[in-house]
């Protein structure tokens, strides 16, 4: 039997796709949370309901870059404290419905598992994100409203 032939290029290739959290075929690889996830639309018909409290988790320079979605609070994933001012956010009810949103889903994805993990009940992936990934356009091909300066938690 003839074994497929794999060079280092491609082993090169595939783990930093992986890595990346694109996988092979392009998709968004949801490899750390199976719960929830919604389209921007659906978010924002959400959040403009009161249905959903939307956190862009992105970093500021980010937020400066593209704006953040329209009614979205930023809140930089960086920080050490992102529990604890999430929960502030929320004020203190972690069964409050959370939607978080990222560039283009990888971020979001790994933030909605460490969430679900800290206690929260009802965490929502969008895994298209701003910019869009194998998911879909993201928010901004949509032409979803944003706001130029972010609303930033303290």
């Amino acid at each position: 039997m003839k074994k497929p032939f794999i060079n280092r290029r491609t082993l090169m290739v595939t783990g930093l796709a992986t890595a990346a959290g694109i996988g092979i075929a392009g998709y968004v690889t949801r490899d750390q949370f199976d719960g929830r996830a919604l389209s921007p639309v659906a978010a924002l018909e959400r959040m403009n309901r009161g249905d959903i409290t939307l956190i862009d988790i992105r970093r500021p320079e980010e937020w400066a870059a593209t704006g953040i979605a329209d009614g979205a609070v930023a809140l930089d994933m960086r920080r050490a404290d992102f529990v604890a001012a999430l929960t502030q956010i929320l004020e203190g009810d972690i069964d409050r419905p959370i939607a978080i949103i990222c560039a283009r889903g990888v971020r979001s994805d790994r933030m909605s598992a460490r969430l679900s993990a800290a206690g929260f009940t009802t965490v929502i992936d969008i895994p298209e994100g701003m910019m869009g990934s194998s998911a879909g356009p993201g928010w901004l091909k949509r032409g979803l409203p944003v706001q130029a300066k972010p609303i930033e938690a303290n």
